[in-house]
């Protein structure tokens, strides 16, 4: 299967990232929850800023959408802002990791020799 060729819907590393803490977290995803799947499964602590940043370059590009929860008074009184991957981008992370799987084929990274 030939993946599809490049376009503005090409996914970066940290967009997969992104996309895919989205869709573990299901109902549950917002910025704090984003943040802990990423650091949970990744190692890596990414800034919120950044998080914010990726996610409405996203939304611009059609791949997420949000979704404002209901006040709490932990927050005082402001609404979670939950966000859902969209059919497109589903499609965007199904093709990135297509074409991963594709250049990963009849490579064995673990036994190899190093280039160094």
């Amino acid at each position: 299967m030939k993946p599809a060729p490049n376009s503005d819907r090409s996914l970066g590393e940290f967009e997969q990232i992104v996309l895919l803490a989205i869709l573990r977290l299901g109902d549950q995803a917002y910025g704090v929850t984003i943040l802990g799947e990423i650091a949970v499964h990744t190692g890596r602590n990414p800034a919120p800023g950044a998080l914010y940043t990726t996610l409405h370059r996203m939304e611009d590009k059609g791949l997420v959408t949000f979704r404002d929860g209901s006040p709490t008074p932990e927050r005082g009184g402001r609404a979670k802002r939950f966000v859902t991957v969209t059919r497109e981008g589903r499609n965007a992370l199904a093709s990135a990791q297509a074409a991963y799987h594709s250049l990963l084929q009849g490579l064995d990274l673990l036994t190899a020799p190093s280039l160094t």
